[in-house]
């Protein structure tokens, strides 16, 4: 009798090659297809020692290595090319098999695919995987979505393959369709704000501190054995402390300072506009990376008047200073994250555990950090916490930086050094905080405009004032 491959894998670039032995070298029989036959061939030549592969050159001959329920991973570019698979085996597969796009796909298409597959009795899974090239192969953070009973046959497999933390696996079912592809690209977005953060850090601790590259590398690396420890804080000081050969300068000094984008974070801002949930963070960290990647605009802008930062000028704890507002800044850019995929798991009915995703965070992904603990622990002792920022240990920690946060934005102002992510992070739990927003007056100006009517604090119901006749109040 022919062995069947538990689960199957198509499109074998590096991230689908890498899934495919890491499935491999947990034992599980792995079938492989890609559309050029040769990268298949090259994958089982190369690593077929690691485990059991299947290879097959035609999508009939892959299909047919898989045992039922057949389970085939998608691994291909998102958009256009997923759908052109789908399309491909979907016609191959029958009642009750799934498929699973393991891509960045967003989550109004696997939403789209989810529903169209679920009328030919297939199942679909949108699953987000964290953790880049080494994370696919050593273990990531994987966050499925799609029915819950395919997680039933699927989902054995995925723990096995995932990142573990004190022997938990870094994966759970996240939510129905579209649900898994949300919480990845939230995550990505929460990425992009800690990235950007950790970047002004830098920036503030060489321009105003006067510190060289290889001396922020060793401050990153003391701060990753604190509170700040994580995957990000940890590669940033290698990073910093890399000399580039050639010419003997910092590495950091001769790399272009443009900074490129995917996606992931875009979409994020836009899913938070359409949710009307405030993700200021994580938006100035996308339109950093969009302003840095613009020549032609700040080369034109580069003569615009403003101060020349001065070494010294941060006072004498500036490292300190950095710290609490980093750490604070973090926080934020967290709280926001997790309260998009709260409104989203309101909207769409995923029933998302926000708990679970800080759990499955903790190891594998590019986010993953020693404080996903205690967000655990603040979805655990309140599960429908509105914010992080009101929990006591994000409040108190907060609370703590105060001073020392709002010394650092203001030094940057002053010595005219862009740091819109820790500006924006101090407005929003200014705005969070404050007992009355000047929003009152927006209202105003919106009834006068456009009679867009508003509320009183006095008494219920909407209102709107005849502006342009005797300005008398009427009820809406």
């Amino acid at each position: 009798m022919t062995e069947k491959a538990q689960i199957g894998v198509t499109g074998l670039a590096v991230m689908g090659r890498n899934l495919a032995r890491n499935f491999a070298r947990h034992g599980h029989t792995v079938a492989l297809h890609n559309r050029s036959y040769g990268r298949t061939k090259e994958l089982v030549e190369a690593y077929g020692h690691e485990g059991t592969f299947i290879p097959s050159e035609s999508a009939e001959d892959f299909v047919a290595s898989l045992e039922r329920p057949r389970r085939v991973v998608i691994m291909v570019k998102a958009g256009k090319a997923t759908d052109a698979v789908i399309d491909e085996f979907a016609p191959l597969l029958e009642q009750g098999d799934m498929l699973i796009d393991a891509g960045n796909a967003h989550f109004a298409d696997t939403r789209r695919r989810e529903a169209a597959l679920k009328e030919m009795g297939l199942h679909f899974v949108g699953a987000g995987v964290s953790g880049g090239e080494e994370g696919a192969l050593h273990g990531p953070s994987i966050m499925p979505g799609g029915p819950k009973e395919s997680y039933e046959s699927l989902g054995p497999l995925l723990e096995d393959i995932a990142a573990k933390v004190d022997g938990e696996p870094c994966c759970v079912h996240v939510g129905p369709d579209g649900a898994g592809h949300f919480v990845k690209m939230v995550h990505n977005g929460i990425e992009y704000a800690d990235m950007q953060l950790i970047a002004e850090a830098y920036d503030l601790l060489r321009s105003v501190g006067g510190h060289e590259p290889a001396e922020i590398a060793e401050i990153f690396k003391g701060w990753n054995e604190g509170r700040l420890g994580s995957y990000l804080i940890e590669i940033t000081a290698e990073v910093l402390k890399q000399v580039d050969a050639e010419t003997g300068k910092p590495f950091v000094d001769i790399v272009v300072d443009q900074a490129e984008q995917k996606g992931t974070g875009r979409w994020t801002v836009q899913a938070a506009l359409d949710l009307g949930v405030p993700v200021s963070g994580i938006a100035e960290s996308v339109f950093a990376r969009a302003l840095s990647g613009d020549p032609k605009v700040r080369a034109s802008a580069a003569g615009l008047p403003g101060p020349t930062a001065t070494a010294g000028a941060g006072g004498a704890d500036l490292r300190g200073d950095v710290e609490q507002a980093l750490f604070a800044s973090k926080i934020v850019a967290y709280a926001q994250g997790f309260q998009q995929i709260q409104a989203a798991s309101a909207e769409y009915g995923w029933d998302v555990d926000p708990g679970q995703m800080a759990k499955i965070w903790r190891d594998g992904c590019i986010i993953r950090a020693k404080f996903l603990d205690f967000i655990k622990q603040a979805f655990d002792k309140t599960p429908d916490l509105p914010s992080l920022l009101v929990d006591d240990y994000f409040l108190d920690a907060v609370s703590g930086a105060q001073d020392a946060w709002r010394r650092v934005v203001a030094t940057a102002a002053q010595q005219g050094i862009p740091a819109p992510g820790f500006a924006s992070a101090l407005a929003y739990y200014d705005g969070l905080r404050a007992k009355r927003l000047p929003a009152a007056l927006i209202q105003g100006q919106r009834d006068f405009f456009g009679a867009h009517t508003y509320r009183r604090v006095d008494k219920d119901g909407t209102f709107h004032t005849m502006w342009g006749a005797d300005r008398n109040e009427v009820p809406a």
